[in-house]
């Protein structure tokens, strides 16, 4: 029942996927970067309920009263693709994600993202990639949108650990903004590159805002990973 509750919503997901995509290129033109944010948004929402109804997913959330009104970087467990929807319905409209420059080269999902402010990284790039991000992350924030970053740069399964990135803290160096720790254990319910969705509650927590003027980029990191992992072993465990 499992198999096939997974296999009902990964065809639900990727037919969700391309309607909300083909409804951004089709509006680009002539719609605001809010209603484009609306219906982003709205495919996030969409999918949760789905996940929800379908899988038996659900999620709850701690600390949410920790999200501020202004503009911050937010730095986030990556264990799933879920955090990729959650996010997106989660925090305000005004997102810009630093993602891999692949992804824009998709047919329609590419396309729509593209309106959606990215900052698509080169990961082979090394410096070059590091002051893209922080140029356009400045930019970014100064328009009044917040930054979205994976410190750990792709999918890292429960119970494993990869190094954190330091682009992301040397943005808020420079910058002086906030940064907002995330952490989730969703990789247990929808694995790294797994297919199966298995039924329970994803626990998320919203750290407090850690303030980075004064900070150097390597304190900034080292605190964001603390904070993350030691939240992360806390969190429920599922069989």
């Amino acid at each position: 029942m499992i198999l096939l509750r997974s296999l009902i919503y990964q065809i639900f997901f990727i037919g969700s996927t391309l309607v909300f995509s083909f409804a951004i290129v089709l509006v680009a033109g002539m719609a605001s970067d809010t209603l484009i944010a609306r219906l982003a948004r709205s495919w996030a929402r969409v999918n949760l309920a789905a996940l929800r109804l379908i899988c038996r997913l659900d999620y709850r959330v701690q600390g949410i009263e920790h999200l501020p009104q202004e503009p911050v970087i937010v730095l986030c467990k990556h264990q799933s693709a879920w955090e990729i929807i959650a996010l997106r319905a989660m925090l305000p409209f005004e997102q810009s994600w630093v993602l891999k420059q692949e992804l824009m080269r998709l047919p329609f999902f590419g396309w729509a993202m593209k309106r959606l402010h990215p900052i698509p990284i080169d990961r082979a790039a090394g410096r070059r990639a590091a002051a893209q991000l922080i140029r356009e992350g400045e930019r970014l924030l100064n328009a009044g949108r917040w930054i979205v970053i994976f410190p750990e740069g792709t999918r890292v399964a429960p119970g494993a650990r990869r190094p954190y990135a330091i682009g992301g803290a040397m943005l808020a160096e420079r910058s002086g903004r906030p940064v907002v720790p995330i952490a989730h254990n969703a990789g247990y319910f929808w694995g790294r590159r797994r297919f199966v969705k298995y039924p329970g509650t994803i626990d998320v927590v919203i750290g407090p805002m850690l303030e980075t003027q004064g900070r150097k980029a390597g304190e900034i990191n080292a605190a964001v990973e603390e904070w993350i992992e030691t939240t992360l072993d806390a969190l429920p465990k599922p069989n």
